[in-house]
């Protein structure tokens, strides 16, 4: 008889910045997860230098769920989700391969568009809160269930995090035994508002929060112009992003519990052992580096993500090489015993959460782009371990030496190395790697 394949359970935040697991100072954010993270028994992976394509919601979503490059997706900004394809996705070929699939918070950004309420295909459960307005990303908001349209109420256990949680568990508990299943759980924190449930209000009260400094805020020499237009930040608006990011970490810790209770939920049905869980965010969030607020920015601000993956097949450890959110898909398909079915853009990373077939990661960089908009015009660029390479619409290219390989490491990214002679075989380098991975021209701006 054949070993059932195993279960997958894919947790996704909204907003999420990389460096909130572990929080550099204070207590943490997610003090259930991160005690995991540091329990050398456990089989918890860390990717240290994760990446998202497109640093924005609906885009990244949409390559997490296919593994393909948001140009390749057609998803190329929030207001395009309605051409993703949603006939060949991990739901899909997941419940074609016997899975039962549940999909549990924040889909895409506008579902369910002018299609009236709907279940997307390869979902057998499907509960999608929708996002019409920040006001009602924590209390209010407007969901579908299983096609319905319904609204939450302002009551305690409407919290969003918590009702979301709530009904991944409750899957979890009404799912057969006999067949595996895959579980996407995607509350909205810590999007902003950054409204945490009532229990945790206060508790980053007194803390010093890390944030950067005056110089990452403001020192924008060598960047584009888009970037050097940006009005400069000054102290009072340093100091209300720093009470913007304290309610951020508030608003993990409900995260962190629905988190511990569904893995308590797979503890119970004796299945953890045969379950693949991997966490991550859509995006990251700018509070302030290099005068940004928000996303779409190229800096790691907003294109790294916080990547933990608990396999069964390896012990724990941590990876330095770089991925990227369309690694997702095809590593999630090689782990269950699935061939890809279509073109992707990803790299299975098997090879690191397997033991039982070993290796490495055979890539040097990954691609992270942006289209363009009124607001952030079009780059690309590649993230390496080392560096940070970018490519701008106005014509601008960007170069900085983050651990120091050539001269003083500059993790902030403020020192431009691009027209550094010292530099120039490691520009070439770049740019030939960003070559092969793009093959259409950057737009340009006037």
């Amino acid at each position: 008889m054949l070993e059932r394949p195993p279960n997958v359970l894919l947790v996704i935040t909204d907003d999420q910045p990389w460096d909130t697991l572990p929080v550099k100072r204070g207590p943490p954010a997610m003090p259930w997860l991160e005690s995991r993270l540091a329990d050398p028994t456990d089989h918890w992976v860390r990717f240290t230098n994760a990446f998202l394509n497109v640093p924005l919601c609906c885009p990244s979503r949409a390559s997490i769920l296919t593994g393909r490059y948001a140009r390749h997706t057609g998803v190329e900004s929030n207001g395009d989700g309605a051409d993703l394809d949603e006939s060949s996705t991990l739901a899909t070929w997941l419940d074609g391969a016997g899975y039962q699939t549940a999909f549990i918070g924040k889909y895409l950004n506008g579902y369910p568009w002018d299609r009236g309420p709907y279940v997307p295909a390869g979902w057998d459960r499907f509960l999608a809160k929708r996002n019409l307005d920040v006001s009602t990303t924590y209390e209010g908001y407007p969901f579908i269930d299983q096609g319905v349209p319904l609204a939450a109420g302002g009551s305690e256990g409407a919290y969003a995090t918590s009702l979301l949680g709530n009904e991944a568990s409750a899957f979890l508990r009404g799912a057969s035994r006999a067949l595996p299943w895959f579980l996407v759980y995607a509350p909205s924190a810590p999007h902003e508002p950054w409204t945490p449930d009532s229990r945790d209000v206060g508790s980053f009260s007194g803390v010093a929060i890390a944030a950067p400094s005056s110089r990452v805020v403001n020192d924008v020499t060598g960047k584009p112009a888009w970037v050097r237009a940006l009005a400069a930040i000054d102290v009072s608006a340093a100091d209300a992003l720093v009470e913007d990011r304290r309610s951020m970490l508030e608003s993990l810790r409900a995260v962190d519990r629905a988190v511990a209770s569904l893995i308590a939920e797979v503890q119970a049905r004796g299945e953890l052992e045969h379950t693949i869980v991997v966490f991550l965010s859509d995006n990251g969030y700018s509070f302030g580096e290099h005068r940004w607020v928000g996303k779409r920015c190229p800096y790691d601000a907003c294109v790294r993500t916080p990547l933990v993956v608990r396999s069964p097949w390896t012990e724990a450890d941590t990876v330095t090489a770089p991925v990227s959110n369309v690694d997702l898909a095809p590593t999630l398909l090689d782990l269950v015993g699935l061939d890809v079915p279509g073109p992707t853009d990803g790299l299975s990373l098997r090879a690191v959460l397997d033991d039982r077939v070993g290796g490495s990661i055979s890539r040097d960089a990954v691609l992270i782009e942006w289209a363009g908009d009124g607001e952030v015009p079009a780059w690309r660029g590649v993230r390496t371990e080392a560096f940070t390479y970018l490519e701008h619409a106005d014509g601008t290219v960007e170069l900085y030496d983050l651990v120091g390989r050539l001269g003083p490491a500059d993790p902030s990214e403020l020192r431009n190395r691009a027209d550094d002679p010292a530099y120039a075989a490691v520009r070439r380098e770049l740019a030939l790697s960003l070559e092969e991975l793009v093959n259409d021209p950057l737009p340009t701006v006037h």
